[in-house]
């Protein structure tokens, strides 16, 4: 695993330990690399509830209670979305923290109002607001990927930043 990405699930690993809380994943573009990520580190289960690939619609829909309102009036790669995939990872757990990621990875899939390299965060602990972030990541499907795991271990960290 690349260095970077581990040492921020491990770091990921002490701050949820330290509050006894557990994470939980909602990935669409990323296909599953976060929870790959996270669980590539020695003793995650204390931590690392489960992770939902939802790559397709329907996936997004059955597992996560993600709207077919949202997905037609949004897209599945935009704030609505992410925002009801990091919730109903919540609400299909025991975790105290989740995430959710959705994007263009290409090469293809882009449009003018959405183009390749665009992905859509949502990050939301059960005590706090559902924050997000839109992105657009340069360079090919393997960077935008990787791009995109790291900002979604970071806003982990980040939502975790100076909390009790």
């Amino acid at each position: 695993m690349n260095d970077a990405l581990y040492s921020l699930s491990e770091r990921i690993g002490v701050l949820l330990v330290a509050r006894g809380h557990k994470l939980a994943t909602a990935e669409s573009c990323t296909g599953g690399w976060i929870a790959k990520c996270l669980t590539d580190v020695a003793g995650s289960s204390e931590w690392f509830e489960r992770g939902f690939v939802t790559y397709s619609n329907r996936a997004k829909q059955e597992m996560l209670d993600v709207k077919d309102a949202t997905l037609i009036a949004d897209g599945a790669v935009s704030e609505a979305t992410v925002g009801e995939m990091v919730v109903g990872a919540l609400r299909h757990s025991t975790a105290q923290c989740a995430l959710a990621v959705s994007g263009i990875a290409g090469p293809g899939g882009g449009t003018a109002d959405k183009p390749v390299g665009l992905v859509w965060f949502a990050w939301k602990r059960v005590d706090g607001l559902c924050r997000s972030r839109r992105q657009i990541f340069e360079g090919d499907r393997e960077a935008v990927r990787f791009l995109a795991v790291r900002m979604a271990l970071q806003g982990v960290l980040d939502e975790y930043a100076g909390s009790g």
